[in-house]
């Protein structure tokens, strides 16, 4: 016969909140957002759903909190630094995490109650882009255009069916085989000359597409600075 929940080993490491809000990363880790409940998170963690209420006060403080984890694990921008080091490197390390926590691309802006890491993080960028000279206007325009090119690069590449170099070549290979090439001669001429190359990484148009906003960017606010 199975033990009761009040039982298991894993109560007896004492709950505390940052432990409730980690559980509730595994269990979205693992599964999904959509399957992070009270009861699964419980299950996860060895106790009883009531339990899990002395720490937190419902889905919502869960899916505060578990965000603003997913924020402390990206890197910080050092403000004063140099502003496209310092992007770049805050860049890659979201999509790093993101990578590692894909269930929070939608949730990462969505929360009226933003944490302390998710406030530093946004503290932070605005402070490196305004100390390298960027307006206040240019400064929100970047904030802004940075956010939707990271988020919406994490969230393609979560959603398409390879990864790593040759992963697109194995998949858009069958296809373009049976694609009539005068019907769809961009297409093929894309796959034939590009795509299909050895060693093409998809991942790697990350850092391009990084660049030219970058560059535009700096392009803006040197233009802002001239008389």
């Amino acid at each position: 016969m199975p033990k009761p929940a009040s039982d298991s080993p894993r109560e007896r490491t004492p709950l505390s909140r940052e432990r409730v809000l980690r559980g509730a990363v595994a269990v979205a880790d693992a599964q999904g957002i959509a399957a992070l409940t009270i009861r699964s998170l419980a299950q996860e963690l060895g106790v009883r759903p009531m339990s899990v209420y002395h720490y937190v006060n419902g889905k919502d403080d869960i899916l505060d909190g578990i965000v603003d984890l997913v924020f402390a694990e990206i890197d910080l921008p050092a403000v004063g630094g140099d502003w496209r080091a310092e992007i770049g490197r805050r860049a890659a390390s979201t999509r790093e995490v993101l990578r590692r926590h894909p269930w929070a691309i939608a949730l990462m802006e969505s929360r009226a109650t933003p944490g302390p890491a998710t406030l530093r993080q946004h503290d932070s960028i605005i402070g490196l882009l305004r100390g390298a000279g960027f307006s206040v206007e240019l400064t929100a325009h970047a904030y802004a255009l940075l956010d939707s090119y990271v988020y919406g690069f994490a969230l393609q590449e979560a959603s398409l069916p390879f990864d790593g170099p040759d992963g697109a070549a194995e998949v858009t290979e069958p296809i373009v085989a049976h694609l009539p090439a005068d019907e769809y001669p961009h297409l093929v001429e894309m796959a034939s000359a590009h795509i299909l190359k050895p060693g093409y990484d998809f991942g790697d148009e990350f850092a391009y597409g990084l660049d030219l906003i970058l560059d535009g960017l700096e392009s803006r606010a040197a233009a802002g600075r001239r008389p």
